[in-house]
């Protein structure tokens, strides 16, 4: 898969980038991306919701009346369930919602996510973008000139490494947001209307692994 590489004008740079067919031009297995996505937001449910059982309410202890001679029916203490005020039974208690997906699933979830987005004409390749302090008016322009609104189009910069200038220029603007390559999962990738790779993070899929 052959893209332009765009300078932050929105111009071509006469420079291109082939990017590897096995990452960027498979078969996408949609159940993969769902477990995947399912994965990364069950493990953002904090869990801690929790409701009182009968021996954690206030009350006294004491047996309400005696069990048998008062035509009533039997009862226990005040704290029974069935009494207003009384415990709750077989509440909600306080437990972690994740579960473990097998890296070589997860990796072919990512793979599946960027194929997807590939597809879409969704993925854009844009020069390094070199800020000396944050700038998010010229981020904004930048992205105004690649074609892409910043209020109505969900949007992911990609770069190689911590960027803190760049980072918080992206912070005041909405439905964008930065990671760096490492750092991306499936729910980011199909979160996500364009993702925007600078050329140096684009270049990491190009690279030969390095045997050891």
């Amino acid at each position: 898969m052959q893209l332009d590489i765009l300078n932050i004008e929105g111009k071509k740079t006469g420079r291109t980038i082939e990017l590897p067919e096995e990452i960027f031009g498979v078969e996408p297995n949609n159940h993969v991306i769902y477990l995947a996505v399912k994965q990364f937001l069950a493990a953002q449910r904090q869990g801690t919701h929790k409701v009182k059982t009968r021996a954690e309410v206030k009350g006294a202890s004491r047996k309400l009346h005696k069990q048998k001679g008062t035509g009533g029916a039997r009862k226990g203490n005040i704290r029974n369930p069935l009494y207003k005020g009384g415990g709750t039974i077989f509440g909600p208690k306080p437990h972690g919602y994740g579960f473990k997906l097998n890296r070589k699933v997860k990796d072919l979830a990512k793979i599946s996510a960027l194929s997807v987005k590939a597809a879409e004409n969704s993925i854009i390749i844009v020069e390094d973008v070199k800020l000396d302090t944050p700038k998010t008016k010229q981020v904004v322009s930048m992205l105004k000139a690649l074609n892409i609104t910043a209020s109505a189009k969900k949007t992911l910069v990609v770069t190689p490494e911590y960027n803190d200038n760049l980072y918080l220029s992206l912070r005041n603007i909405p439905s964008v947001g930065g990671a760096m390559l490492s750092d991306i999962n499936t729910y980011d990738i199909m979160n996500s209307n364009y993702i925007v790779f600078t050329e140096s993070a684009a270049k990491i899929f190009t690279e030969e692994p390095v045997e050891a």
